[in-house]
């Protein structure tokens, strides 16, 4: 009989690809089960972004079929701990605690992962009785993890500091060889195509470049969220003959593949972001990245280093920064290096593993 210890982790699996259901799949897949028998309960009741936010009758029944497995599991297993992922909006928080309070009547420990940022603009936004229930239900837990050592200060008014820990988002690609396959310098975005991503901006600064006469190439990967974003985006690319090219979500297989083609990777949200992969990703590939200061991203892009933090909603200024590693190779490579770098000391699955490994045997010592 094994003497690892369960531990039960809570989460989606994609599809659809999201941060959430990305981060689930892979710490499944990770050493970290050579450490712990992972036990897993998939809380995915929308198997399409288009669904997300809608109530329906099929959705209440998979919600209560995923609260008998969770009884089931810890009922059979008795789990040392449960690594329960959190929804920083009032009905999916709801939602989500009777998860907590599953495992904490049947006396199984609870440590809460927060995948955003948004926990504080919410909290804010929220009654008095909304915010007792919540801060409620975190003390009654072991604490929680955030991506970043900058998103603490987001639980400084509900738990202590010894139980807020962080754990980076990391994870171990097989990559592909990278090579030149245009003489122009390429420019990638990989997300999905709304404007909380920052496409619009992304469109924006690519027809500035264009009036400017700065020849490059835009790669976009992604789906569109909104038909009227998605029209007024096209009609840019469209009037102005911009050397864009679009690939669909279920083309995102092929990321790795361009992301060894391209020189310059841009991810510029407008709205508040957790640990975003598609940055770990692009470092991974050695890319410089261009990116906004939202959630735990200017842990990973360090402006003027690896690439440059840019102010959001300013296609502006990310023309001025895609301008500037246009025309200056050796800066390009130079962010290349350390990107790679970077990605290497901090945002490997090996790290990501030891992080969280130390976390949960500190809770269940």
């Amino acid at each position: 009989m094994s003497d690892k210890k369960n531990i039960l982790l809570l989460g989606k699996l994609p599809p659809p690809y999201m941060g959430p259901s990305i981060a689930t799949a892979l710490l499944l897949q990770s050493d970290l089960s050579r450490n712990f028998n992972l036990l897993h309960v998939d809380t995915k009741v929308n198997s399409d972004l288009k669904n997300i936010g809608k109530f329906n009758f099929d959705k209440l029944k998979r919600n209560l079929d995923i609260y008998k497995k969770l009884i089931k599991i810890n009922k059979k297993y008795r789990p040392e701990l449960a690594l329960i992922p959190f929804s920083q909006s009032t009905i999916g928080f709801i939602k989500d605690s009777i998860y907590i309070y599953i495992c904490l009547q049947l006396k199984t420990k609870v440590l809460l992962h927060l995948r955003g940022s948004e926990f504080k603009i919410w909290m804010n936004r929220s009654n008095a009785l909304t915010r007792w229930y919540v801060k409620s239900t975190l003390n009654k837990c072991e604490g929680v993890i955030v991506l970043g050592n900058n998103l603490k200060y987001l639980f400084e008014e509900y738990l202590p500091e010894n139980k807020i820990f962080v754990c980076p988002n990391g994870g171990t690609y097989d990559l592909p060889v990278r090579k030149k396959v245009s003489d122009k310098i390429k420019v990638l975005y990989l997300g999905n195509l709304q404007p909380s991503k920052g496409i619009e901006d992304v469109i924006d600064a690519a027809k500035i470049l264009a009036e400017n006469n700065i020849v490059c190439k835009f790669d976009i990967i992604g789906g569109w969220r909104n038909e009227e974003i998605k029209n007024k985006s096209l009609q840019i690319v469209n009037d102005n003959n911009l050397d864009v090219n679009f690939y669909s979500q279920s083309e995102s297989n092929r990321k790795f593949e361009l992301m060894s083609q391209s020189d310059i990777f841009l991810f510029p949200p407008r709205a508040p972001e957790g640990h975003p992969w598609v940055i770990i990703e692009a470092m991974a590939s050695s890319l410089p990245v261009i990116s906004t200061d939202q959630g735990a991203i200017v842990e990973s892009v360090i402006d003027g280093e690896n690439g440059f933090i840019v102010k959001s909603k300013s296609p502006e200024e990310i023309a001025n920064k895609i301008a500037i590693l246009v025309n200056d190779e050796s800066l390009r490579n130079s962010m290349s290096k350390k990107s790679r770098e970077l990605y290497e000391a901090n945002f490997t699955e090996e790290k990501m593993v030891q992080r969280l490994t130390t976390i949960i045997n500190q809770i269940t010592a």
